[in-house]
């Protein structure tokens, strides 16, 4: 027989408030009423309302400000960036993450420091190690274009990146055993054309040799 599960108090107390917000209750940046009125409206102490507030507030529907109230920052909340990178297709995800590593190319040309050219180009080399797994190599693969982002020096587009990895290593690892790289010297060379440009500083090159890449890995999946 399933068992009954109890929802605790606050979360219903979210629900229901979320509920009012997306049914046109509150207009996008209104403010909430105050816990003395909401407690009484939901059956529930002040206490309740405020977790239920931390809730709402952590799925980014509303926003507490101090000294001022609550206000209502989405309509929708927005889906868990995991569940997004989940159900999209590879495809997709590449594109995004075009979007993301040609930018870091650009910025990593004009940013990079001696320290992270070293980190480039030793990862560079490490991606042509011999004997390594397709597993190795596509680790290898993403270490490579990670430092690339890092040396953009924009700690968002890293952030970013690194929320891609998984979903893009299971793939190239799958297409890998199925449809292994048939010249690696041609995309290694392909890596290093990258390298060259943000070594020598010149951004339009990198950003080229980038999206040139990244479309040819785009096709491979299409």
């Amino acid at each position: 027989m399933a068992q009954l599960r109890r929802v605790p108090l606050a979360d219903q107390a979210a629900d229901a408030l979320f509920a009012r917000i997306r049914a046109g209750e509150w207009a996008l940046g209104a403010k909430l009423p105050g816990e003395t009125t909401l407690a009484p409206q939901l059956g529930v102490g002040r206490s309740t309302v405020r977790e239920a507030i931390r809730q709402l507030a952590g799925r980014g529907v509303v926003d507490s400000r101090q000294g001022s109230g609550v206000y209502v920052t989405a309509l929708e909340a927005p889906e868990d960036w995991e569940q997004v990178l989940r159900r999209a297709d590879i495809v997709t995800v590449i594109e995004a993450r075009t979007a993301i590593e040609v930018e870091a190319a650009t910025l990593a040309a004009t940013r990079r420091t001696p320290s992270d050219l070293r980190m480039i180009r030793r990862a560079l080399e490490l991606r042509t190690a011999p004997g390594q797994s397709v597993e190795e190599y596509v680790d290898a693969d993403m270490a490579l274009h990670r430092t690339i982002v890092v040396a953009a020096h924009n700690e968002v587009l890293t952030e970013l990146f690194d929320g891609f990895v998984p979903r893009v290593r299971r793939a190239m690892v799958d297409m890998l055993r199925i449809r292994p790289v048939l010249d690696a010297s041609a995309d290694q060379d392909a890596h290093a054309v990258v390298v060259d440009a943000i070594a020598d500083r010149m951004p339009d090159a990198a950003a080229r040799a980038s999206r040139a890449h990244l479309d040819a890995l785009k096709a491979g999946f299409a």
